[in-house]
């Protein structure tokens, strides 16, 4: 039995902080007792851990190292964090799974050992569409054991002896959930060889300076929490942290620290084009502003973003300065709801450093997780700025990106490749080769030539499924999930698993179409280009 253990975060992304703790210590701690239990006390168990110490390891490392192990099972351990009422125990299987899948199975089993012995509330199992829980080719699971924010949760992430009954509950799960078979005398077998181990360190010690990428502030903890659970929906790993300005309390949304100021603006672009534009970073242990305006607090806004407020100067800001204080003016630009581009800075606090950067740069974003390669991963770009692209060269096009982001969620494909392959095969849908307009299909799903236009579905929102269903075919031999009927009609043609990657399909999705994947990406830059230079355009006409 081969069990991979990852322990959330690490190195220089500390996962959440509160109450004198980091996220990335109590995992570990877990994870290392976890590792010990299994190892000492039962036959034929193999671990491997993602990391052993604190160490930085990207989400697609993680998985891609438990695909090539050839694990039998992942477990992701995590810790909490929201409003400090938030309280309690929960874990997740991937949202494309059923609930008579293995996997659900064997979270059943798991969730009722932690349970019994973890000292927290029950908050029940769920599903989501997180990266290692879509990724991994094995069953996997992630818990989330209690709250960071919360004073009870974490005064028990601050007990090694609590530690070590979060430990023994998850191996009294895999036990179960495997029939792992006990060592006779488990005291005597060999302990494993030494490794670096870390204890919890108060949050505020992190060493230099800490840049927080937040997306979106809000007055409303239930408009928090929608954002959240939609970059959640993304692949990304985002919670709530809650701040006070003013006397009034804020709910803002974290999508990663990073003690590299480059890594964070990376993130923070790859928000920006994803369509969440009241994005921002948040500087610590820095006496002043690395730019951006004047912060202020906005109010809730459309669906449920903040009211950011545009500007250029330089916040004087220091630990107790106003949130307010600075030299640049703006002008409130309340924003819509959904993901369309919106404009400007966002609401400072007491003693944050607050930047709101620009696209001016023009750079491609480099998407380390997963590689921009790969059939599977988040959208990023928002459907109003696809829909925008294509119209540059066909402006009688179809709307049809916000169907490829739907879809994409639900099977965890890419879906603004997934376009971008989609012009590549109708010349931005002016159909100029076999397949016609009315076919709405806009993948050449079965177009071979003249006499042979392949397949035609009955509206265009089919024809996008039947394209994403095709994808999966390609990428993945699990079974494609049964909310929706299959309309792919070559669906169990396919070599299944055959292109995990855009540039695997070079040969199989179009002969001899030796660079077909490449021309994807091709077309995917110039769109995330586009993203970046309409970006910048809104930003510059909001502040005339």
């Amino acid at each position: 039995m081969k069990i991979y253990l990852d322990p959330g975060h690490g190195g220089t992304d500390p996962g959440a902080q509160g109450n004198g703790l980091n996220e990335k210590d109590v995992t570990l701690s877990i994870a290392l007792k976890l590792r010990d239990i299994l190892i000492n006390e039962y036959h034929n168990v193999e671990v491997r851990m993602s990391r052993t110490g604190d160490t930085t390891k990207s989400l697609g490392q993680r998985t891609s190292d438990a695909n090539a192990w050839g694990a039998d099972y992942y477990l992701s351990i995590h810790i909490n964090s929201a409003s400090p009422a938030a309280n309690g125990y929960e874990d997740f299987i991937y949202n494309g799974l059923s609930d008579s899948s293995s996997a659900a199975r064997y979270q059943a089993i798991i969730h009722e050992e932690v349970i019994k012995v973890n000292e927290l509330a029950d908050r029940g199992r769920k599903k989501a569409n997180f990266h290692v829980l879509r990724e991994s080719k094995m069953p996997a699971m992630l818990s989330e054991n209690g709250f960071i924010s919360n004073a009870h949760d974490s005064a028990l992430m601050k007990q090694e002896a609590w530690l070590q009954k979060v430990a023994r509950g998850h191996a009294n799960g895999l036990a179960r959930a495997f029939n792992l078979q006990r060592k006779a005398n488990p005291s005597t077998a060999p302990a494993p060889a030494p490794v670096p181990t870390s204890t919890p360190t108060p949050a505020n010690t992190v060493s230099g300076t800490l840049y927080r990428v937040m997306v979106g502030s809000f007055h409303s903890r239930e408009n928090a929490d929608e954002r959240v659970a939609r970059l959640r929906s993304l692949g990304h790993d985002a919670f709530v942290v809650t701040t006070t300005i003013s006397g009034a309390t804020w709910y803002r949304v974290q999508v990663g620290a990073f003690t590299d100021r480059e890594n964070a603006e990376q993130r923070l672009k790859i928000m920006e084009i994803a369509g969440f534009t009241d994005a921002f970073i948040i500087v610590e242990n820095s006496g002043s502003s690395v730019g951006g305006g004047a912060a202020s607090s906005g109010s809730s806004g459309g669906g449920g973003s903040s009211a950011p407020v545009a500007g250029t100067g330089t916040n004087s800001g220091s630990s107790g300065s106003s949130p307010n204080a600075g030299t640049g003016t703006g002008t409130s630009t309340g924003t819509s709801g959904g993901n369309g581009p919106t404009v400007g800075s966002t609401v400072g606090s007491n003693g944050d450093a607050v930047t709101n950067r620009g696209v001016a740069s023009g750079s491609i974003p480099v998407q380390q997780n997963p590689p921009v390669n790969s059939i599977f991963g988040p959208t990023l770009l928002s459907p109003e700025l696809m829909d925008r692209f294509v119209r540059t060269v066909n402006p009688d096009a179809p709307k049809l990106a916000n169907y490829y982001l739907t879809y994409g969620e639900y099977y965890g494909i890419r879906g603004d490749i997934a376009f971008a392959q989609a012009i590549h095969e109708t010349n931005f849908f002016r159909f100029t080769a076999v397949v016609k307009p009315g076919q709405d299909n806009f993948a050449g799903i079965g177009a071979t030539g003249p006499d042979n236009p392949g397949a035609s579905f009955q509206t265009p929102e089919e024809g996008v499924l039947a394209h994403m269903q095709h994808l999966y075919a390609y990428a993945t031999t699990s079974p494609l999930p049964n909310q929706y009927p299959v309309v792919d009609p070559r669906f169990h043609l396919v070599a299944r698993g055959s292109a995990p990657t855009w540039t695997g399909l070079n040969g199989k999705w179009a002969v001899p179409g030796t660079t077909y994947g490449q021309s994807i990406l091709d077309l995917y830059k110039r769109m995330v280009q586009f993203s970046i230079q309409t970006l910048e355009t809104i930003r510059g006409e909001a502040t005339r």
